[in-house]
């Protein structure tokens, strides 16, 4: 796949993960869609850069309280 062009891919997430991603991105003044993809990318380069994902708990379920 070239790098000028995008795979689309169908991503399902809670709710509360998703207001979750939309807030911090409105904080980042990115779109939810930018705040997954910069997310994605800073998680491969750590991986790239040390072989591990950023936490060891990275596959822990998310306790996301949101009042």
């Amino acid at each position: 796949m070239e790098e000028k062009t995008k795979k689309q891919i169908p991503l399902r997430l809670s709710p509360k993960l998703y207001n979750a991603v939309a807030a911090w991105a409105e904080d980042d003044f990115r779109s939810v869609n930018g705040q997954i993809e910069y997310l994605l990318s800073e998680c491969v380069k750590q991986r790239k850069k040390n072989g591990k994902y950023v936490g060891e708990d990275i596959d822990a379920p998310l306790d996301i309280n949101i009042e």
